[in-house]
């Protein structure tokens, strides 16, 4: 184990830095699941230089650049969990109109490839082997602030945990007094909040043991109660937008898949209160 904050904070970004690297032939190959990997490695990457960006003299320009790579995968991850999820609607359902499907599920995959497409080319420009390069040398000797790279890395680390973790807990507490129209954004925002405490609580886990890994598992289990509702709010939404204007045949199974997406955005949303709770217990 690490005891100074620099060398724990380079062991985290390492293995980080090493699960992109290695997602990267995958995506090339399009491997399944494999933009989703190097999306993750990359928000992952980002969301440490973020929380724990006090141990760098500098982190600015390679976290936009991971946001820039983040950003692209987004693409086309998106667009693959949308024809999987507008697939599995479809299949609970007869005779569904060629139309309906066409526009859902083969227009999701063309999506796909198309940003795949663009993936592909990106990893092959000067901007992606510029960031490359930048990684490679971070992943063993990245630009510490020398103020705080020798410090305890129980204390460095902790603090940084509170700070993730008070940053959640305001959102959290915001939440019931939102209007409905501003709440879905807001529960987003929760959800980005429990992702960020979760990376950071796992990068902290060689250093803080249990405490930071339970921490970091309720995080999650937060982050995938409002990932599963913006799921379903953000399918409902899409298929409305394509349903405007189609026949009745047609309409009628838009509608009905509309209202399966609102039921399961109802589920997900009921595990909230429960996933938030461990939020407001003290620290």
């Amino acid at each position: 184990m690490a005891h100074k904050a620099g060398e724990a904070v380079v062991a985290a970004l390492r293995e980080d830095i090493d699960r992109l690297f290695a997602a990267e032939p995958d995506v090339r190959a399009d491997v399944y699941d494999s933009v989703h990997q190097m999306r993750v490695a990359t928000r992952r990457l980002r969301s440490v230089l973020r929380s724990y960006r006090k141990l760098f003299a500098a982190e600015e320009a390679t976290g936009a650049e991971l946001k820039w790579l983040a950003d692209l995968l987004g693409v086309a991850r998106d667009a693959e969990v949308r024809g999987e999820r507008f697939a599995d609607l479809l299949a609970d359902y007869d005779d569904v109109p060629a139309e309906v499907t066409a526009a859902l599920v083969v227009g999701s995959r063309q999506a796909y490839a198309d940003a795949h497409a663009e993936i592909l080319t990106a990893l092959d420009g000067k901007r992606y082997r510029r960031l490359r390069k930048v990684l490679k040398t971070w992943r063993t000797d990245p630009p510490l602030a020398p103020a705080l790279a020798h410090d305890d890395a129980s204390e460095v680390f902790g603090n940084v945990l509170r700070r993730d973790r008070k940053r959640l807990r305001a959102l959290v507490f915001a939440e019931p007094t939102a209007t409905p129209g501003d709440r879905v954004e807001l529960l987003h925002d929760i959800r980005k909040g429990a992702k960020r405490l979760r990376y950071s609580c796992e990068a902290a886990s060689a250093v803080l043991g249990p405490e930071a890994s339970d921490l970091g598992a309720r995080a999650k289990r937060l982050q995938s109660v409002l990932g599963d509702h913006r799921d379903a709010v953000e399918s409902r939404a899409a298929i409305l937008a394509v349903a405007t204007g189609t026949h009745a045949a047609a309409s009628t199974v838009y509608e009905l898949l509309a209202d399966a997406e609102e039921a399961a955005a109802g589920r997900a949303i009921a595990h909230y209160p429960a996933a938030a709770a461990f939020i407001s217990a003290a620290t």
